[in-house]
């Protein structure tokens, strides 16, 4: 098939420190690619593909010092819409920037939803927009969402070569990803505490956190001897920080409609302690891969339980539930039928 994948443009594919959506939509081209897909990628010119790279700028927003997307979505956009004829399907990653001059085009575009939504505008877009085609990347990213044309539910996968199997022998806890209230990080400090754990955090602190972290977290972090600030890291640095971990800490307060440090630190067999919020029901299997519980006091007992779950284990759940050959095939398969919807639009069109 021709596929376009169009990616948002803040940070390259793959990224190169923090960023998820840009990681998930590398990983996907690649493995569809590999299955022998025409596949072009609109993203930043320092991306990394074997794939058609599509340049809209010549590096990721972020690193370019810009914050305000908006402007180069419009490019790309007009780029893909003056292009659209050469592909079979259309595959966007940027919310719903394209939905205004895509609708009559619907029939070839599909829209991957990664972020929350129950923020109050978000219903609205949905309605006036309802046969856009859409993809969840979990059951419970849904429920806020009214009526709207589902085509599935796709899991996120990654390469079963990139993150390997570690012992936990460092004999820490661990906390991945990026420094805010939702993602539990002053909890997490708490968890290892009171288990008598050192923690160490690799996390990114973006602008819109520096308040927070200044305010809140810097002076809990000067106060906790137990804890190592290691910054943000990158995926070559992962499978030595989760591998050595005697357990993830995924302390969230909400809605994560994934988590993908979740599937990160399963594939490096290292078992994973989150709190019930969100995503986290599907991704977790409790008691085989980690353990889901309700608040601190639960993770700390938690903790205690370390011992009882088989690292290989987990490491063989995420080869079954999230490798990234898994998650390109699920779409190969939307994309066909939203080709055999585009074949039945031309036909009734005659």
């Amino acid at each position: 098939m021709r596929i376009a994948q169009i990616a948002p443009l803040v940070e390259s594919v793959p990224p190169i420190l923090y960023g998820g959506t840009e990681r998930v939509v590398s990983w996907l081209t690649e493995e569809l690619v590999a299955l022998g897909h025409d596949v072009a990628l609109f993203a930043s010119g320092d991306s990394v593909t074997e794939a058609a790279l599509q340049p809209v700028v010549p590096c990721s927003l972020r690193l370019a010092g810009i914050h305000n997307s908006t402007p180069y979505n419009i490019i790309m956009l007009d780029q893909v819409a003056s292009r659209q004829a050469e592909f079979d399907v259309l595959h966007f990653h940027i919310d719903f920037f394209h939905y205004p001059l895509f609708r009559r085009l619907a029939h070839k575009t599909l829209t991957t939803l990664h972020g929350r939504q129950d923020l109050p505008e978000m219903p609205d877009i949905y309605r006036a927009f309802p046969h856009m085609p859409l993809v969840s990347i979990s059951g419970h990213q849904r429920k806020p969402v009214p009526p709207v044309n589902w085509r599935g539910t796709v899991y996120h996968g990654l390469p079963q070569g990139m993150l390997t199997e570690g012992s936990g022998q460092g004999g820490y806890l661990a906390f991945l990803g990026r420094i805010c209230a939702d993602k539990g990080i002053l909890p997490a400090i708490e968890i290892a505490r009171a288990a008598g754990l050192p923690l160490k955090v690799a996390a990114k602190v973006d602008p819109a956190d520096q308040n927070y972290f200044q305010q809140q977290v810097r002076p809990v972090l000067a106060s906790s001897p137990h804890v190592e600030f290691i910054g943000e890291i990158g995926d070559g640095q992962k499978s030595e920080f989760l591998g050595n971990a005697k357990a993830l800490l995924f302390p969230i307060s909400w809605p994560e409609p994934f988590g993908l440090v979740m599937i990160e630190s399963m594939a490096c067999g290292t078992p994973v302690i989150a709190f019930d919020s969100g995503s986290v029901p599907e991704i977790m299997e409790d008691g085989l891969t980690g353990f889901v519980v309700r608040d601190v006091a639960g993770a700390v007992a938690a903790v205690g339980k370390l011992d009882r779950l088989f690292r290989p284990s987990i490491r063989s759940r995420f080869e079954e539930r999230f490798s990234a050959r898994a998650m390109a095939l699920e779409y190969v398969r939307i994309y066909r039928e939203l080709a055999n919807t585009d074949e039945a639009v031309a036909v009734a069109a005659e």
